[in-house]
């Protein structure tokens, strides 16, 4: 086997590694981006209580179209809290969910 064969076979073998490597790379951006989307909408729903709106309204609107479906948003005194299911991009994952709650007081 030549030079140029064990080089092609080395290339086979770390394929998979690096494709793995892609995948939890991919599934950590889709996780922070799921975390800041419900953060996000926590806060809406927090600002639409304070102001006397619907909060849970508020907080589902704010939330991307992916998201929502599955989303749970529940509002309380204390504040509003927004969980939403994490997509799963590698096979097998089992199923998650990320929440993010805010609360504003009259200080804001």
């Amino acid at each position: 086997m030549g030079e140029e064969g064990s080089a092609s076979l080395e290339l086979v073998g770390t394929l998979p590694f690096l494709l793995l490597a892609i995948l939890v790379a991919a599934q950590l951006a889709v996780a922070g981006a799921s975390l800041w989307s419900a953060a996000l909408a926590a806060r809406a729903g927090s600002r639409a209580a304070l102001v006397g709106g619907r909060a849970e309204e508020a907080a589902r609107a704010a939330l991307p179209a992916p998201l929502r479906r599955g989303a749970g948003v529940a509002a309380a005194a204390s504040g509003v809290r927004v969980e939403v299911p994490l997509p799963p991009l590698l096979p097998g994952m089992p199923p998650a969910g990320i929440h993010a709650k805010t609360g504003l007081g009259p200080g804001g």
